[in-house]
């Protein structure tokens, strides 16, 4: 399978998996697919397949900006690092639903952190720390 049918098959793969999030996050599919973390660990299969068939097969490694640009000079690396945040990524916007469920937060509060955390990541978790902060007066990650 090329890079490229791999890289939009993941790429789409994932879509599902965010749509049950903002549309119907207390459903038993979004449950049992996304917040399960069965999308994320079938993105995470499909990245441990790369890395194990394709990491070194070029210079580089993680040790500077040189070296993950040497690495990621190699093709099945760079989908290999998409994935990567598309599992992650995804697990954090599960992890975001499951929080604001338990904490009792709105759910169309919720909807602009997920939207943010698929696009930005980072940038979305953010935004539901102090989304979680203002509303909750509290920043405990876990109770």
């Amino acid at each position: 399978m090329s890079n490229e049918t791999l890289f939009s098959i993941c790429n789409t793969a994932i879509l599902p998996g965010w749509l049950l999030l903002v549309a119907l996050p207390r459903w038993k599919w979004t449950a049992r697919l996304v917040t399960a973390v069965i999308i994320p660990a079938l993105l995470g299969l499909v990245y441990l397949f790369l890395i194990l068939t394709e990491f070194g097969k070029t210079e580089g490694g993680f040790g500077s900006l040189a070296q993950v640009q040497q690495l990621f000079a190699n093709p099945a690396m760079v989908v290999a690092g998409w994935i990567h945040y598309l599992a992650f990524d995804l697990f954090i916007g599960s992890w975001e639903v499951r929080d604001a469920q338990r904490l009792g937060l709105s759910h169309w509060l919720v909807i602009p952190c997920l939207v943010l955390t698929f696009l930005f990541g980072p940038i979305g978790l953010l935004l539901y720390f102090a989304l979680r902060a203002a509303l909750k007066k509290q920043f405990v990650l876990g109770e």
